[in-house]
């Protein structure tokens, strides 16, 4: 054989490969777009809230989890907790008038997504939370815009107020 043919067949090797692995378009390196936080076991207000948020966005994440048709995000994280942890559990939910859908980026890098989890609204429960930063985005299941959803952040489980 050719090597030309050699090199077709490892390029096509090359896109199938590509093509097989879930495109990641949230970018946690990113700003975030609505401002982060630094908590710390026992914080107080809890839940500790960032209103305001605009869910939805032009990448789509269909990485897995509890979100079995995927989502549409923002690029950038929408919100950033900085945690320092302690013997509670840590919950992140979403409250707002539609169908919303969490993704979070954790300290070790892992994606957990949820889409509804009470009703429409989403939440991420880490029993043994660890420090650091997570990174939150609030999406909808198809491409429309949900205005002034609700980021909670809390240790007394989720929904809890």
């Amino acid at each position: 054989m050719k090597a030309s043919h050699f090199s077709r067949i490892a390029l096509a090797g090359l896109c199938a490969a590509m093509l097989s692995a879930p495109a990641m378009a949230q970018n946690f390196a990113l700003s975030p777009s609505y401002g982060s936080a630094s908590l710390s076991a026992g914080f107080l207000p809890d839940p500790h809230r960032r209103n305001g948020v605009q869910a939805g966005g032009d990448r789509h994440y269909s990485g897995g989890g509890d979100c079995p048709g995927g989502g549409w995000f923002a690029n950038a994280p929408d919100y950033r907790v900085n945690y320092a942890s302690g013997s509670l559990s840590l919950s992140f939910y979403v409250r707002a008038r539609g169908d919303t859908i969490l993704l979070i980026n954790d300290p070790a890098g892992n994606w957990y997504c949820n889409d509804d989890f009470q009703g429409l609204d989403p939440a991420v429960v880490f029993d043994a939370p660890m420090s650091g930063q997570y990174d939150i985005w609030v999406g909808t299941y198809d491409r429309s815009r949900v205005t002034n959803a609700t980021i909670h952040v809390s240790e007394m489980g989720a929904f809890s107020r």
